[in-house]
C-alpha cells in the first residue's frame, strides 16, 4: 500500500500546486521557463502515475476487502462510464460541450472515480478512486475561486460530434478489450 500512497501523493501533489501553492508554479515558470516547468511537471506526474500503477497492482495481489458491492451496481457504473471518454475528449475539442461543462476533464475524472468506487470494494480501490474523487472535487472548487479564465464560446459542433463519437468508440473498446488487457479485469464478465 505504501507505493500506491506514495504515487498518489506525488501525482496528486504535483496536480495540486495550482490549488494550494499557485505562487510556486509562477516561481517555477519564472525560473525554468514555461517549457522547463512543463517538463519537470510531466516527469514528476509520470513518476507518480507509475508508482500508482505499480502500487495498485501489488495491492490487488493481497486485497483487503472492505465491502462487497451489489452486482446491480455494475450496470449503473457502466452507464456512468459512457460519459467519461466524451467529456475527456471535449477537454481538447472546443465546442458546446466544453462551454457548457466548463471543465470537462474534472467532470470526467469525478465520474470515472465515482463509477469505480461503486463496483470496487477493497482498501486499494478506496484509496485510489476515493482520493482521486476527493482531489477532483477540491480542484473544481478551487477553479471556481481562482481568477476567471476566458469563457469558452463558439467552438464547433463538429468538435462535439468528434468528442462524442470518438469517446463512445473508446468506451466500447475499453469495455470489450482494453480494460481487461490493461487492468486484467473485464468490466462485463
Amino acid at each position: 500500500m505504501t507505493i500506491l500512497i506514495l504515487g498518489l501523493l506525488i501525482f496528486l501533489g504535483v496536480h495540486s500546486v495550482q490549488i494550494f501553492a499557485p505562487d510556486l508554479r509562477e516561481r517555477g515558470i519564472a525560473r525554468l521557463g514555461a517549457g522547463g516547468w512543463r517538463g519537470v511537471y510531466s516527469l514528476v506526474s509520470a513518476l507518480g502515475l507509475l508508482l500508482i500503477i505499480w502500487g495498485y497492482g501489488i495491492a490487488r495481489l493481497d486485497p483487503v476487502v472492505l465491502y462487497v458491492p451489489p452486482t446491480g451496481l455494475r450496470h449503473f457504473s457502466l452507464a456512468l462510464m459512457l460519459f467519461v471518454f466524451p467529456l475527456l475528449l471535449a477537454t481538447y475539442l472546443p465546442g458546446r460541450i466544453k462551454a457548457k461543462v466548463k471543465h470537462p476533464m474534472l467532470a470526467s475524472v469525478k465520474i470515472w472515480a465515482f463509477a469505480h468506487l461503486l463496483v470496487n470494494g477493497t482498501l486499494a480501490d478506496l484509496l485510489l478512486f476515493g482520493t482521486v474523487l476527493a482531489w477532483a472535487v477540491v480542484d473544481r472548487i478551487s477553479v471556481k475561486r481562482r481568477a476567471t479564465a476566458p469563457v469558452v464560446t463558439g467552438g464547433s459542433t463538429r468538435n462535439d460530434v468528434i468528442a462524442v463519437v470518438a469517446g463512445l468508440a473508446l468506451y466500447v473498446a475499453t469495455v470489450l478489450f482494453l480494460h481487461e488487457w490493461l487492468i486484467g479485469v473485464s468490466p462485463v464478465a
